[in-house]
């Protein structure tokens, strides 16, 4: 195994090394600097272009100076980089250790959310064959997958940033909406049931009737002024996870898993008042992590309370519930300052933006005001790569597990009398896993490249608008700065993605010549 990781990584360095030697001294040929210099009229003409020659060594051939640019990035290694300076006098390194944590909170979020709806939707639909959800799912996936990120972002700031900036000054929903809502709402989860025509009526009127109900209430009570959950809903929503978790992880007839559940469950809704009293006294990211660490440890311990035998799994089921029950408590506060957000006179009833990274003009001071205002400029961007990126998702996943389901190993799990949800969740979905892990690695890689048209629209200062101002500026330094953090990236997903494969699949050995 040591010797399969050092040759990989020997290779890909070889890739990475040869990689940025043809970029940089493609992109040195190709353009100067100092054109726009020795057009110029200023009497410093000469003086500005013998500094700019000097502090980006323009003097020295470009093979040559490839090697000058190499070993400030080797010192890396030493915990010293120096990708050199660019064209506007800073450092380079300055420059992306200020546009990596920007894009790594623009894209990022986007990425898992695209994997983890489309993966689970394409499941469903494979599942489901041929039914109308299959049909309605394959067609948005087409839809979103061939629409531009630009024409969705467009539209995204028109109809869900200043349209709805607008309607919240009277929110007021007519009519039409409440049905229109009810309608799309009864046929999604009717498609998603399936099983018979009656079966498939009856959940068609069931969720046309909690939906339309639901935004008519939220019309009515000026919900959407002033939301909140409360210790009530969130009860009802964690007992609802912890059946759909354990009946994903384990199945219900497991009867530990469910109580472990059940019991976190509860407890979420137990801390509901402690956990706001944290929120309100002592805010901030330290609170919630160690916050996020009690609760792990408590269904941990859980797990371990209900379960004799086949611990594992059920201390598995135990956590997940425990972490996206208590998400709703984190969810609520951030409801709660909702309307306070709204009423401070940088936001003045407008909350959701339409560029830019932060209001400059709110009081920092509130930590979760602030955190509001960081979750709000997110929410377009985000929102458009997610809806772009999770069509390719829900299409591969279809794919692949509809593959699978075809193998000869599943026929053999159903003969020997295992259920659909073992068979599926136990032998189907973790095989599926395998050719989706490639591209979900290079998804998660190219997470640091930025989104060039996206921060664009967005008017976002990260890794894309970097990479297009040294392209634009002919600043070697920035472009390749940009480059080799996202080229050391690529080739290590690549080598992350081996080592999945073997982790996924026991038949893959990493053992001599594998």
């Amino acid at each position: 195994m040591v010797a399969f990781v050092l040759r990989r990584l020997g290779v890909l360095g070889v890739i990475l090394f040869g990689s940025s030697f043809i970029l940089y001294n493609v992109a040195a040929i190709s353009g100067d600097p100092t054109a726009d210099l020795r057009l110029s009229t200023d009497p410093n003409r000469d003086f500005l272009i013998a500094a700019l020659t000097r502090e980006l060594q323009l003097d020295v051939p470009p093979p040559l100076r490839y090697f000058l640019w190499l070993k400030g990035v080797l010192g890396i290694f030493v915990g010293n980089p120096n990708f050199g300076m660019g064209r506007d006098g800073s450092a380079v390194v300055d420059s992306l250790a200020l546009a990596i944590p920007v894009t790594l909170r623009l894209v990022a979020a986007a990425t898992i959310f695209a994997a983890v709806l489309g993966i689970m939707i394409g499941i469903v639909t494979a599942l489901r064959q041929y039914s109308r959800f299959d049909y309605s799912m394959t067609f948005v996936a087409f839809l979103l997958f061939s629409l531009p990120v630009f024409w969705v972002a467009v539209l995204l700031k028109e109809y869900l940033a200043i349209s709805f900036n607008n309607f919240l000054r009277e929110p007021q929903i007519p009519i039409g909406w409440i049905i229109g809502i009810g309608l799309v709402s009864g046929l999604f989860w009717a498609s998603v049931i399936g099983g018979t025509r009656r079966t498939f009526w009856l959940a068609y009127a069931a969720a046309f009737a909690i939906s339309s109900s639901l935004v008519a209430i939220f019309g009515v009570t000026g919900w959407l002024l002033n939301p909140s959950l409360g210790p009530i809903v969130i009860l009802a929503l964690s007992i609802g996870i912890a059946f759909g978790v354990t009946q994903l992880s384990v199945g219900l007839i497991n009867k530990a898993a469910l109580r472990a559940s059940l019991t976190m469950a509860g407890l979420s809704v137990v801390a509901f008042y402690p956990a706001n009293w944290v929120f309100d006294n002592y805010p901030g990211a330290l609170s919630i992590f160690l916050m996020v660490c009690v609760l792990i440890t408590t269904a941990v311990f859980v797990g371990l309370a209900f379960s004799k035998v086949d611990r594992a799994p059920i201390v598995r089921t135990s956590i997940i519930t425990a972490v996206l029950s208590a998400s709703l408590v984190l969810v609520d506060k951030f409801m709660q300052t909702w309307k306070p957000y709204m009423e401070t006179d940088a936001i003045n009833y407008r909350p959701v933006p339409t560029v830019g990274q932060r209001n400059d003009l709110l009081d920092t001071s509130d930590y979760w005001i602030s955190s509001l205002d960081i979750v709000t400029h997110l929410f377009l961007p985000t929102l458009a790569l997610t809806l772009i990126g999770f069509a390719g998702y829900i299409r591969f996943a279809r794919g692949t597990l509809l593959e699978v389901l075809n193998q000869d190993y599943i026929r053999t799990a159903r003969a020997k009398g295992l259920s659909e949800r073992t068979v599926i969740m136990r032998h189907a979905f973790r095989n599926t896993m395998i050719p989706i892990a490639t591209i979900l690695v290079a998804d998660f890689a190219g997470v640091i490249g930025g989104a060039f048209i996206t921060e664009s629209v967005f008017a976002w200062s990260g890794m894309g608008t970097l990479a297009l101002q040294g392209i634009r500026g002919q600043d070697l330094n920035l472009l390749m700065g940009v480059f080799f953090i996202t080229a050391t990236l690529a080739v290590l997903a690549n080598f992350v993605a081996d080592l999945l494969y073997s982790a996924l699949d026991p038949r893959i050995r990493v053992g001599s010549g594998a």
